[in-house]
């Protein structure tokens, strides 16, 4: 099963972004922003299925397609 470098690379970003709002919600989650918290969680729920979506083209590609 062969991953391209765009699959990898972009899964590799979809994980920075996590990390990143992850990270902007709970800073602003301390400072009692709750309108930014909600706006960097639905962020972080919306890039979930981005990210699913990447993984099961990259896993199909090839002649071993799974279903």
């Amino acid at each position: 099963m062969k991953r391209s470098a765009l699959g990898v690379l972009a899964l590799s970003l979809i994980l920075l972004l996590n990390i990143v709002f992850t990270q902007l919600a709970v800073h602003q989650y301390y400072h009692e922003r709750y309108g930014a918290v909600l706006i960097y969680a639905g962020l972080n729920v919306i890039l979930f299925p981005l990210a699913v979506l990447i993984y099961k083209k990259e896993r199909d590609k090839g002649g071993n397609a799974r279903e």
